[in-house]
């Protein structure tokens, strides 16, 4: 069946009945009571029927692993026979089809060795429920006598931490209940060195809502924030599966638990008698909300993938209520548990019974965490930098793994090595080379020929070489320096493009460092080009300052791989062009410094290099980003001073934005949001809202300093930015670019 997502964990009850009466389960004291009807342990005959289900299933989804889950009632109390079965059956009919992670989610009271030495046999985790220390465990999990279970529990997590059986520690699972004291609970829960917690909000709907002391809408989001600041405190010293989760989806990540978050169910219930079920807690809701029909005699786990509730919870963003699409922090909160929605008038068509709840907690761990999670290339243009520098050397290394036994390839792989252990000036002359805009064009582009199956091997190699010789050069190192030319020519990216033979002729040639600059021999003869040779077949890079104290900036119109524009670049420059040109940036620069002298500062920082396009300028005076680092870009050659103005304004604000996007996350791309944009006709994604907003504040910025603002511009731009706020797709990086955006309309006085 098309479209169905498959099961990768299964929860397999093996016994449906409990030695504990908690008043808070939801198998036994909430809606559903089809337990009394089902048998008290599972049969060998439903034991080797699901198996063979799950490992078909495993087989017809490719899937690499799959997760099966012993729970019951209190699983242990199927005994160690039964459960070995279940262990043999589940490994036979998985092996060679997919890996198998077994666990099993226990009260702990019947814990001992002969069954942790079964569990050690066959890898099967144990995860065991605690509420807290004593006095918060002990007011739901009693005996039905009213006795404690709190100690026995405390020597089943001893006995299960103790060698040889700690690597079967799973952790510990914790249901809230607000009259507790957060901060004992945590404790006591730290204190058994657990590898993970996890809260749980007790099970509850629209009309049967939780416990609320005083009427408090918030009371279950102020207790796990005082967990929460409380574990800050202690330095997070395990993790914690829900508050993972939210810092998770509010990086942009997915979530972490089934109870937050949109990712799509993939989950399925095994009851003793073959019975399939959607998800347990169902149960807390109506009488049968959790049945599906199917068994796993008649019936394969496809068939309950394609049921209308598993599908229901699938659904992602469409899959939550009206209000919920609608709120900044579905991403994070998903809407809820899908229990928790429930109302007898119109189902789950509706927000968590914890909204309020919800929201709070969302919001106030991001406002405890955004500093510190905001990450810090939107602040700092050095350390923007340094990531772009790391991404690039990333991606050359993936390159190299798919080129690495092509022999020109290896030897310039081999030059690189040398001239990065050649001492200060190698290392210099290797990140000024490397970091070139048009070295990270090049690699993605040989990355997209590898992923497509026409990778040309020669042609790679030499760029690579053209690289590894042109470090050398800017190095001034005494190292071997060949490089093999084409059509007569070869570019030394940051360098210049050296003339070596005529149009159509191949070979290659040996290059070394002189006293003023460069030479090449070719057979007896040495030809010195560079900086001072005057050699007329050597076209050397140009160069233009954006002011006195400003690092040059490459006039690149050589580079082959600077052909990654919207539109085409001009030919090399005249000598006459290239001065005209020259003098038009001058005048671009003065206007901007004159106009808007922080935004103009901004635009100069990282801008390494400059590309004349083909043609004037375009409509509304954009800059071109290109598929490039974030240090170059490209500018009409025809246009005037003040277009071109304005054009190093938005080019730079676009290739600034694209930068952050490539190594920080601003927004999830998990999800279908469209946005409302005043400047189209149709709705668009964050991310073309967001890049339109950037640039526009500054063009907001330029035209009212020039006494040109556009009618209506700041409205929408300052509607824009309401929308963002309120985009559940941003995440905190992205929320606090929107901040900053918003101070600098502010600031211009828009």
């Amino acid at each position: 069946m098309t479209g169905l997502i498959a099961f990768r964990e299964i929860v397999l009850k093996v016994h449906s009945r409990c030695d504990l009466a908690c008043d808070h389960c939801y198998v036994y004291e909430h809606a559903d009571q089809s337990w009394r009807a089902r048998p008290k342990v599972i049969s060998p005959e439903v034991i080797s029927h699901t198996a063979s289900r799950l490992a078909e299933h495993a087989r017809d989804h490719a899937l690499p692993s799959v997760t099966v889950i012993l729970h019951g009632g209190e699983p242990l109390l199927a005994g160690t026979a039964r459960l070995r079965l279940v262990c043999e059956e589940f490994s036979r009919a998985l092996t060679g089809t997919a890996a198998l992670d077994l666990r099993i989610h226990t009260n702990g009271l019947q814990l001992s060795t002969r069954y942790l030495d079964l569990f050690d046999e066959f890898g099967v985790r144990v995860g065991i429920s605690l509420d807290g220390d004593r006095a918060a465990n002990d007011r739901h999990r009693r005996f039905a006598d009213g006795r404690t279970s709190h100690p026995l529990v405390l020597a089943a997590v001893a006995l299960l931490r103790s060698e040889p059986y700690r690597h079967l520690y799973q952790g510990l699972l914790c249901t809230v209940d607000v009259a507790n004291d957060p901060v004992a609970v945590l404790d006591a829960l730290v204190e058994l060195e657990p590898p993970r917690v996890d809260f749980l909000l007790p099970h509850a709907t629209w009309e049967t809502p939780p416990v609320r002391p005083d009427d408090a809408p918030d009371a279950y989001a102020r207790w796990l924030l005082r967990i929460f600041d409380h574990w800050e405190r202690l330095g997070r010293p395990v993790p914690v599966r829900l508050f993972e989760s939210l810092l998770s989806t509010l990086r942009g990540g997915p979530s972490l638990t089934e109870s937050l978050g949109l990712a799509p169910t993939d989950l399925v219930v095994v009851e003793t008698d073959g019975t399939l079920e959607q998800v347990d807690s169902l149960k807390s809701a109506f009488e049968g909300a959790a049945a599906t029909g199917f068994n796993v005699f008649d019936h394969a786990f496809d068939q309950v993938a394609a049921h209308p509730g598993v599908r229901a919870r699938q659904l992602g963003l469409a899959g939550v209520s009206d209000s919920c699409r609608r709120c900044p922090v579905v991403r994070s909160c998903g809407g809820g548990l899908y229990t928790h929605r429930y109302r007898d008038r119109n189902g789950f068509d509706n927000p968590s019974v914890y909204c309020t709840d919800l929201r709070e907690l969302v919001d106030g761990v991001e406002g405890r965490t955004a500093v510190r999670e905001t990450a810090p290339q939107l602040s700092d243009p050095a350390e923007l930098a340094r990531s772009q520098e790391e991404l690039t050397r990333i991606l050359l290394a993936r390159l190299h793994a798919d080129l690495g036994a092509e022999p020109g390839w290896a030897r310039a792989w081999e030059l690189l090595a040398a001239v990065e252990q050649a001492g200060e000036a190698g290392a210099d002359a290797l990140d000024a080379v490397l970091d070139h805009p048009f070295t990270r064009t090049w690699v993605l582009a040989a990355l997209d020929a590898a992923r497509e199956g026409r990778q040309d091997g020669p042609e790679a190699a030499r760029r690579l070489t053209a690289l590894a010789v042109a470090a050398v050069l800017r190095g001034g190192l005494d190292l071997p320096a060949e490089v093999a030319y084409r059509d007569g020519e070869v570019y030394l990216p940051t360098l210049g493009l050296l003339r070596l033979g005529e149009p159509g002729t191949e070979g290659r040639a040996a290059l070394h460092v002189t006293d003023e600059g460069y030479a090449v021999r070719d057979g007896r003869a040495e030809h010195r080009f560079g900086p001072a040779a005057g050699d007329a077949r050597w076209q050397p890079v140009r160069t233009w300052s954006p002011g006195p104290d400003a690092a040059p900036v490459a006039l690149e119109d050589l580079d082959p791989y600077r052909n990654c524009f919207p539109r085409p670049p001009r030919l090399r420059l005249g000598t006459g062009e290239a001065e005209e040109w020259r003098g038009r940036l001058d005048r671009a620069w003065a206007l901007l410094h004159k106009a808007v002298p922080e935004f103009a500062r901004a635009a100069a920082a990282g801008l390494t290099t400059l590309t004349p396009l083909a043609g004037g300028p375009r409509a509304g005076g954009w800059g071109e980003a290109g598929r490039h680092g974030p240090g170059a870009l490209g500018v009409p050659y025809a246009a005037g001073a003040r277009e071109t103005a304005l054009a190093l304004l938005t080019g730079r604000r676009r290739t600034r934005l694209r930068a952050l996007t490539e190594v920080a996350d601003l927004y999830a791309l998990d999800g279908e949001w469209q946005h409302p944009s005043p400047w189209r006709e149709r709705p668009v994604p964050v991310s073309r809202l967001l890049a339109d907003v950037h640039e526009r504040v500054a063009v907001e910025a330029y035209r009212r300093a020039t006494a040109a603002p556009e009618p209506g511009g700041s409205d929408r731009i300052h509607r824009a930015l309401d929308r963002l706020s309120e985009a559940a797709e941003l995440t905190t990086t992205g929320k606090r670019l929107v901040a900053e955006l918003r101070y600098e309309l502010k600031a211009v006085g828009a």
